[in-house]
């Protein structure tokens, strides 16, 4: 658009005399755009539009209610309805001149970026390739918001008591804890309420005060309240995650301590080109400074030992010292296990690797305990393998066991397996497969189905071949001379 001066400029020229040629190299205009302007004798010309559209801002208003606020359903239904053909982006302009444009929650509040007054919690899950099998785990990541911080961990399940631990284990990497954490409206620390209204529960909010901080729940929606968390998490998905392979739990924390606290914490990140080291050692003096004395959070597990002296923790069993069947407290911190008794520390042990379950665990250096554990799982993959070797109609069987509900699968397959044992493998494969065309899941009734085959004279027992010096045995010699004895009838 040629401006209100430029146009004066050319009428004046013209006016003196000067051709439209000259006047459009001297000021740099095309001349179909001087021809223009001389036409219009210098004046702006009316850039009304005569088919401008124009909405009743109360018909807007009563579509946006109706919409719920979606702005292209109310495109649809001015078409359709009220068959005003506008445009799409003109609808969207008068929504926002009109005030209809934002969320029905108004937007979160911006807070200035001081140092030591907040820092910023969250999760989010993802399915990695652990090893050869995709797992499911929860990222826990801890930013502070001024320094830009992270702490990454990941956990196979998150509770209340696991995101304590990882808050402990975060801020005594840091050493420090900003007055603020920011979350969302988990239940794992919110009793009711949301946003400025929430609760948070008590056993919560003690933890936080151990550490001089307290948890702040944002309003539902506005998750851009911890914006810098969010990001954080993208950044993992975007650079942590793509092109790094992961052997266990262990290896994949390992890895995201590197990455968290090493790698990002002296990148520049931003357009500002903030290092966070650097930040976090200008933001330390107004942090608040975690007590190096400080205990790691626990939970208090009552136990009684089974007679031969285990307790069960999170599905493993754990052997405590001693002879006598007595009650105990298992204290289970985020990395080790200690059980007590009247006071006194009995025992400690380091926690298996996540996913670890029915572990049979003792002190290490001592010798292993006589008995296993009572309620112990007794798993049959090694059964499980070798019935499957026999034939594609037993593997076919065992899937068919697996399924079923109702009965104790394990005892059966191992039933099954005495069986296998016990018998001749063409008996054994007959037997099974009748079982499977009938669906049968009773140790009782395939004894049966094996013993009606040997009725029926479908199988044949086959003949042991005697060894050369058998005749000669002492045994034998006497046994020979005797009457052939007679043997009762066979019965189910």
């Amino acid at each position: 658009m040629i401006d209100q001066d430029k146009r004066h400029a050319i009428w004046c020229l013209h006016n003196e005399g000067m051709e439209a040629r000259e006047i459009s190299r001297r000021l740099k205009v095309s001349r179909n755009t001087v021809a223009t302007i001389i036409a219009q004798k210098g004046r702006m010309p009316d850039a009304r539009r005569e088919d401008k559209i124009r909405i009743d801002e109360e018909l807007l208003r009563r579509l946006y209610d109706d919409c719920d606020g979606r702005a292209q359903r109310i495109y649809e239904k001015l078409i359709e309805e009220e068959k005003l053909p506008i445009g799409y982006s003109t609808l969207t302009r008068l929504l926002r001149e009109f005030g209809l444009g934002q969320s029905r929650t108004s937007r979160c509040d911006r807070v200035p970026d001081e140092p030591g007054a907040e820092m910023q919690h969250d999760t989010s899950p993802y399915v990695l390739t652990i090893g050869a099998d995709l797992t499911r785990v929860v990222g826990s990541l801890l930013y502070l918001r001024y320094a830009k911080m992270r702490y990454l961990k990941f956990y196979r399940a998150f509770s209340r008591f696991t995101m304590k631990c990882f808050i402990h284990e975060a801020l005594s990497c840091w050493g420090y804890a900003a007055r603020t954490c920011i979350i969302d409206n988990t239940n794992l620390a919110r009793l009711r309420g949301s946003g400025r209204n929430a609760v948070i529960v008590a056993e919560m909010e003690r933890f936080a005060a151990e550490y001089g901080f307290t948890f702040v729940c944002h309003e539902i929606g506005h998750v851009n309240r911890k914006a810098g968390n969010e990001r954080a998490f993208y950044t993992v998905e975007t650079n942590f995650l793509p092109g790094r392979t992961f052997q266990s739990m262990e290896d994949l924390n390992r890895q995201a301590l590197q990455w968290a606290t090493v790698r990002m914490a002296n990148r520049a990140v931003g357009k500002a080109r903030l290092i966070p080291a650097k930040a976090f050692e200008h933001e330390r003096q107004y942090l608040i400074k975690i007590p190096p004395y400080l205990p790691a959070p626990y939970r208090d597990l009552p136990r009684s030992t089974d007679q031969y002296g285990y307790v069960a923790v999170n599905g493993n069993f754990y052997w405590v010292p001693g002879t006598a069947r007595v009650d105990v407290h298992a204290l289970e911190y985020g990395e080790c296990l200690k059980i007590f008794r009247k006071r006194e520390l009995l025992v400690e042990y380091r926690l298996p690797p996540e996913g670890v379950k029915n572990a049979v665990i003792s002190p290490a250096g001592q010798p292993r305990p006589r008995f296993r554990p009572r309620h112990r799982l007794k798993p049959t993959e090694e059964e499980q393998k070798a019935l499957n070797a026999v034939g594609e109609d037993v593997e076919a069987y065992v899937r068919f066991l697996r399924a079923q509900k109702g009965i104790q699968t394990h005892a059966f397959i191992r039933g099954v397996y005495g069986l296998y044992q016990k018998m001749a493998p063409p008996l054994f494969l007959k037997t099974i497969q009748r079982a499977l065309k009938y669906r049968i899941a009773d140790l009782r009734t395939l004894q049966r189905i094996a013993v009606l085959h040997l009725r029926e004279g479908e199988y044949e027992l086959p003949l042991v071949d005697a060894p050369q010096e058998l005749h000669s045995r002492e045994s034998y010699r006497e046994g020979c001379s005797t009457d052939e004895g007679t043997f009762p009838p066979m019965t189910d």
